[in-house]
């Protein structure tokens, strides 16, 4: 029997687990891998990936790149060359030029691909490079704001409320985003 249940990305039922694309798939691994070897570990393979120690598999993915799944191979240049580019200002008019289109073209288009702004998705793309940085828990705030392109702390913290509704330092005492609730 095929039991579907669109808002996991991964089911672990007996020895079958599963997941809902490559980066649940990445979610799966480190979740195997926990189980196998421990938390430590996994952690050690996820900053080693540069991706964030994800939620447990019943939880909805909280990752910016795969929330904006855009069809546009532009649009996917542009993100990308913005999550390789964080610590930089990332203004429309270089995003756009990663992308290719003039301003208003790729404003349009981001915004119709991604149902947001670019600032708003660079932000998103920033707090999620905070919260593998948190989740290692030895980096001060301020120098992981300044690591991931917010101007200051206080930005940092304000952008994590309102995409989390916790300050950052919730997330590194809890060790993961998911242990917060």
């Amino acid at each position: 029997m095929v039991r579907v249940e669109a808002d996991r990305i991964f089911i672990a039922d007996d020895n079958y687990w599963t997941s809902a694309g490559i980066s649940a798939g990445i979610d799966l691994a480190l979740a195997l891998i926990e189980t196998d070897f421990g938390t430590k570990i996994a952690r050690e393979v996820a900053r080693e990936l540069v991706v964030p120690y994800r939620r447990s598999g019943g939880q909805s993915q909280f990752s910016a790149m795969s929330q904006m799944e855009p069809d546009s191979d532009r649009i996917r240049m542009a993100l990308a060359f913005a999550r390789d580019h964080l610590v930089e200002p990332l203004p429309i008019e270089r995003l756009a030029e990663a992308a290719r289109l003039s301003v208003r073209q790729f404003g349009r288009a981001f915004r119709r691909q991604t149902g947001e702004t670019p600032a708003k998705a660079v932000e998103r793309l920033r707090v999620e490079a905070a919260c593998v940085r948190l989740q290692d828990g030895s980096e001060p705030i301020e120098q992981i704001a300044k690591a991931v392109g917010f101007t200051d702390p206080e930005r940092m913290r304000r952008a994590f409320v309102k995409l989390h509704g916790h300050p950052p330092q919730a997330i590194r005492r809890a060790g993961r985003l998911d242990s917060i609730d």
